[in-house]
């Protein structure tokens, strides 16, 4: 089989991230199942599960989790997921990621600056 085009690849990751956001989990997982990185970048070097996180898809993001997803994996901005989560007010998703292990002082801001800017601290307690 031949590789794909560097369009073609740019199309499968358009779609990819497409699918995090929309928290089509299962659609979005069969990439991951034939082969394609989990950790995979977009051009603004977001993460399926960064989009995800920010997008309110706690399904998606328990997934991609548990697929070994890098949860600290910060993006062109150096805005990590628990932080875009925290940003958004998506306890569920926070609660996962700290749960996973998640990094509060990676990125700017970090998870434990956006918390207090956003009057979110209690979820880092």
């Amino acid at each position: 089989m031949d590789p794909l085009s560097e369009a073609d690849t740019n199309a499968v990751i358009a779609i990819v991230m497409d699918l995090a956001r929309a928290g089509s989990t299962e659609e979005l997982l069969e990439f991951f199942d034939h082969g394609l990185d989990v950790d995979v970048r977009d051009p603004e070097g977001n993460t399926a599960l960064m989009l995800a996180a920010y997008h309110g898809r706690g399904s998606t993001v328990a997934a991609l989790i548990e697929r070994g997803a890098d949860i600290d994996l910060r993006n062109g901005r150096d805005q990590s997921p628990i932080a875009g989560a925290l940003f958004k007010g998506e306890d569920e998703i926070v609660a996962a990621l700290r749960g996973a292990g998640a990094d509060l002082d990676a990125g700017t801001p970090s998870a434990r600056a956006a918390a207090e800017l956003f009057g979110r601290a209690h979820l880092l307690e």
